[in-house]
């Protein structure tokens, strides 16, 4: 009984003044630095926003369609092969004209806003690459009052797309689940950080690429806003999340001076990409050049986040650990963690350019071009400069963010001789002994437990595991 009322006792221990004073005074550092860029990057945001106009824009789409004739969806039922002879008529712009006696697939397919089935042509390219089978769902071009009218031979339905709703949306309630499973409420936070930035890229980054605004600082003022709102809402206000962010934005300048430069010294031009050749000339405004420089630098957003959240962290652990431990040898030991993660996360930016890129190489191959002909040539050379450029930032912003992370613990001032000597830190309850009083000092020390006020959103959850262990006395103390 008297174990379980000093138990209940010492759970929620206030931390001291001199705790208090200590996360503040870590917070005031980084609010003082950051603030400012955020109140700046803002303000830039705010004069860039583009106005949405579409003038002098002109593009032929694709997915519009001349009157009378429709975009339809259904169900194969069966695939046939048959003479193309009924598919020699304009009604598929895609194909040329067959030889004659020569083969088409068709696809005998039951409308999804019901009707008899229809004899859909499908495209020779997708017939032998991927081919078609009864339960496929696909959408096709309905010409049959077009044609009807007009008393033409050719094919009244043209096959355009797969339909994969389902298999996507299967595939992202998966996704979700899993990480929401894992990562709990952080999880689904990150989730929501994620629609949260593709919705800065969407209404603020592409718009203004199309209007033609200065591509390099769009993507940089673009690329930060993201940053500040996925790192804050997903691991919480901080002063680790605050280092990491810091970090964050080293490595985005130094990969978009690098993917500037890069740009214009490879004469990155998008020569060869028809999506590119079509940019071109539908307006006067849109630099390819200058999509392609916004494009480096978006890209490497995900893994740079990766590393330089992951080496803030490892400081603030560290130091919980050994509160005694040197700047020198807190910084040393934070670095061995980093460069392992540059090492795995280097391979991780080059296979994943290379698996997106893979037609391209097996083209190349064939070819049998010398190996640097090859990866500077038009077709390889943005894939090279893109993991060149993000790899750059990513390994320069790992010592920058450790070195941050670690002046900014070394800044809260809590370097107690009784924490040295191994002894319970000043106003610490009964049940700490040296070992634990070294610990609970160190998390005084930790101004990225929470700022004054605020939630702690990175609490762990095992928390609750009681005042014996080190992630019990921190939760203790933010009691």
């Amino acid at each position: 009984m008297g174990a379980g009322h000093s138990h209940s006792h010492t759970e929620h221990p206030e931390p001291t003044p001199r705790m208090l004073a200590a996360r503040r005074k870590a917070n005031w550092i980084l609010a003082g630095i950051l603030i400012p860029l955020t109140l700046l990057t803002l303000a830039a945001m705010a004069f860039m926003w583009p106005s949405g106009s579409k003038d002098g824009i002109t593009l032929a789409s694709p997915y519009a369609a001349a009157p009378g004739v429709t975009f339809d969806t259904g169900k194969i039922q069966r695939v046939a092969v048959g003479s193309c002879s009924d598919a020699q008529a304009s009604g598929d712009a895609t194909a040329q004209p067959p030889n004659e006696g020569s083969q088409c697939t068709f696809a005998y397919t039951e409308p999804d806003k019901g009707g008899n089935p229809v004899k859909v042509v499908i495209n020779p390219d997708v017939a032998k690459s991927h081919g078609v089978k009864p339960g496929d769902d696909i959408r096709y071009l309905n010409l049959s009052k077009v044609q009807g009218a007009a008393g033409q031979g050719a094919p009244a339905y043209v096959f355009v797309d797969f339909v994969r709703t389902l298999p996507i949306i299967f595939l992202a309630v998966l996704y979700a689940v899993v990480v929401i499973a894992v990562a709990r409420w952080r999880g689904l936070r990150a989730l929501i950080g994620l629609v949260g930035a593709y919705v800065v890229l969407v209404s603020f980054m592409l718009p203004g690429l199309v209007e033609g605004k200065p591509p390099l600082l769009l993507a940089l003022v673009g690329s930060t806003v993201i940053m500040i709102g996925v790192l804050y809402f997903a691991h919480g206000f901080s002063a680790r999340t605050s280092t990491a962010l810091l970090g964050t934005m080293f490595g985005l300048a130094i990969t978009a001076l690098l993917a500037a430069w890069a740009t214009d010294a490879a004469n990155l031009a998008g020569v060869g990409s028809h999506d590119a050749a079509t940019l071109t000339n539908i307006s006067d405004n849109i630099s390819i050049s200058g999509i392609i420089l916004c494009g480096l630098i978006i890209s490497g957003l995900g893994v740079l986040n990766d590393v330089t959240i992951t080496q803030s962290s490892a400081v603030w652990e560290l130091w919980e650990l050994a509160p005694e431990t040197s700047a020198r040898q807190l910084f040393t030991s934070a670095m061995r963690i980093g460069r392992d993660h540059i090492a795995s996360t280097v391979y991780t930016i080059a296979f994943a350019y290379a698996g997106a890129a893979l037609p391209v190489l097996i083209l190349v191959m064939l070819y049998e071009r010398p190996l640097g002909d090859a990866l500077t040539s038009a077709e390889l050379s943005e894939e090279v400069i893109r993991t060149l450029v993000g790899s750059v930032g990513l390994v320069l912003a790992v010592p920058v963010t450790t070195l941050i992370a670690v002046l900014v613990v070394k800044a809260t001032g809590i370097r107690d001789s009784a924490v040295k000597a191994g002894a319970p830190a000043v106003g610490a309850p009964d049940w700490v002994g040296s070992d634990a009083g070294a610990a609970l000092a160190g998390v005084a020390a930790d101004g990225g437990s929470s700022a004054v006020g605020q939630p702690d959103w990175s609490a762990p959850d095992d928390a609750g595991a009681g005042p014996a262990t080190r992630r019990g006395r921190r939760a203790a103390l933010r009691g």
